[in-house]
């Protein structure tokens, strides 16, 4: 049998933020070997919420954000986060894991879209388009019309919000509705917010 070093595990499982299974299979022992000699040699087990940390720190990116930035694309970025800060879901809210841009204006919407593809580099399967809309409008030709503006494939977007009982004038203040840009991956958020307290903090 392989003996264990005391150093060598607590440095993989504590350092490199390996899993009791992942040591056990980098050192070629079993996991319940692992288990057994941190328990004899006092290396303490990571909590639910340490493990979870760990697990999103080692989750790859599902964007590429683009660096080395044209003036006119430093302009749509600058743009793009002080439109998410506005209108944008954020990291204290109850879905702190998700990008989500709300507006009924066909211009915002444009340019944060925008934003998404060419600063930050989303991946275009990841986006969706969420609609509110009202009981008294035809839904079919706002869906169409979202689509022609986003460029966002209609089987990504999610069950519309239909608000029922709703009169004519309400309704009209939005023509289209209203929606929600999502993107969900909560490093993209991170970085969204990040960037908002760096240019504020250029101001």
């Amino acid at each position: 049998m392989k003996t264990l070093s005391k150093i060598l595990i607590r440095n993989l499982y504590h350092k490199e933020g390996l899993s009791a299974s992942q040591v056990a299979k980098k050192i070629g022992v079993s996991t319940w070997v692992v288990m057994g000699f941190m328990r004899r040699n006092a290396i303490k087990r990571r909590n639910f919420r340490e493990a979870n940390k760990i697990n999103f720190e080692k989750k790859p990116l599902s964007y590429f954000v683009k660096n080395n930035l044209t003036k006119k694309e430093e302009k749509l970025k600058i743009a793009g986060v002080f439109l998410y800060w506005a209108e944008g879901a954020k990291l204290s809210g109850k879905n702190a894991c998700t990008v989500d841009f709300a507006n009924s204006n066909p211009e915002m919407i444009k340019v944060f879209i925008k934003f998404l593809r060419k600063i930050c580099g989303v991946n275009e399967k990841k986006l969706r388009l969420y609609l509110y809309c009202f009981s008294n409008q035809d839904i079919e030709k706002i869906k169409n019309y979202w689509y022609k503006l986003t460029n966002i494939p209609k089987d990504q977007f999610t069950k519309p919000y239909i608000k029922q009982g709703v009169v004519a004038e309400k309704s009209g203040k939005m023509k289209y509705g209203l929606v929600h840009i999502r993107y969900n991956d909560k490093k993209l958020l991170i970085q969204i917010e990040r960037w908002v307290k760096e240019y504020c903090g250029k101001i």
